[in-house]
């Protein structure tokens, strides 16, 4: 995994999205990561920044992560941007919903730093 990979963690819950900043450090060596609390600031920040990769909660405030993965894939800059759903909701129809919409890949909580390794991993090596 290149460690100058820039990736953008987007969750309401601030113990998340360090949760998932420190394995993304400690277990890969990545240290290019920003935070977002929800989709509307994702957006924002996709609109500044160039990011490589991104890590999306489905529950959030203002713009969930499927309104802002169907916002993505709807604008030809960011149509090929790796998108990971994590979610507590592991249900068949959000599963398809998600598929439907683009996602690149689906994590259920709770999920290991190993979870999480092989997914991006598989993501990145399609790259």
């Amino acid at each position: 995994m290149a460690n100058d990979l820039c990736i953008l963690i987007v969750d309401d819950f601030p113990i998340m999205r360090g949760i998932i900043r420190r394995m993304l450090t400690k277990r890969f060596g990545l240290n290019n990561i920003i935070e977002a609390d929800d989709g509307i600031a994702a957006w924002e920040i996709l609109n500044e920044e160039k990011i490589d990769l991104i890590i999306c909660d489905w529950n959030m405030p203002n713009m969930t992560g499927i309104a802002l993965l169907k916002k993505i894939r709807a604008d030809k800059r960011f149509s090929g941007l790796p998108f990971v759903m994590v979610t507590a909701e592991g249900k068949k129809e959000n599963v398809i919903e998600a598929t439907k919409a683009g996602v690149t890949g689906f994590i259920i909580k709770p999920f290991t730093a190993k979870d999480l390794g092989k997914k991006l991993k598989l993501i990145l090596q399609q790259e």
